[in-house]
């Protein structure tokens, strides 16, 4: 189980689609682009969905659980990178085109 840190909040996602998720978000920052992104939430946090605003001058951090890099599925990615480019924005997904849920949301404390 990976993590996405942003503006003080923690997602967290299993790792092999986390891995996918970055190489996107790299991919679009590195031309500027900003974006939507939306995904259904743990069930322990409420079953509903949640939505970030991505942009490239946010402070983003990525954390794998383990120590290898996952195997990229190249139409995974394509797929992704579709959807990170439509008016909808990156909806998350699995590899086989069904909604992907996250693992936990938290808000993190602040000092």
């Amino acid at each position: 189980m990976g993590t996405m840190t942003y503006d003080g909040w923690s997602i967290e996602f299993e790792d092999r689609l986390l891995a996918h998720l970055h190489l996107v978000v790299v991919q679009r920052f590195r031309n500027g682009q900003s974006f939507a992104m939306s995904w259904l939430n743990a069930l322990q946090d409420g079953d509903g969905r949640s939505s970030i605003w991505m942009h490239p001058g946010g402070l983003y951090f990525f954390r794998f659980a383990g120590s290898r890099v996952p195997a990229i599925a190249p139409e995974w990615a394509k797929q992704l990178t579709a959807l990170a480019q439509s008016s909808q924005g990156l909806i998350v997904s699995n590899e086989d085109g069904t909604l992907a849920r996250s693992l936990s949301l938290r808000r993190l404390a602040t000092s």
